[in-house]
């Protein structure tokens, strides 16, 4: 089953630096999930200047309990760069 994350960063002074210090170990654990099929797309929300304020992730599992189960040790959230999520069942559309 698809599910579509929308993640906002904090607002605080802070929150983009916080974000870059932790980047590349969030980038190593996405690239783990792509390699089990886990992650199918996602990216950086940016706001109206390309600064990131956010992430898009398309996440693939079983059910809603197994992502939340494998969000436990995403670092955007263990340390607290995401401030807000959303988790939503998704469909991808196939088009041709």
């Amino acid at each position: 089953m698809q599910f579509l994350l929308v993640a906002y960063d904090g607002t605080d002074p802070e929150a983009l630096q916080r974000r870059l210090s932790v980047r590349e170990e969030h980038l190593k654990r996405i690239s783990i999930l792509k390699k089990a099929g886990e992650f199918l797309f996602g990216g950086a929300i940016l706001d109206n200047n390309g600064k990131m304020i956010g992430s898009m992730i398309v996440y693939d599992f079983p059910d809603h309990q197994s992502l939340e189960e494998k969000l436990k040790d995403e670092p955007y959230i263990t340390k607290k760069v995401w401030e807000k999520t959303e988790i939503q069942p998704f469909r991808h559309a196939k088009i041709e």
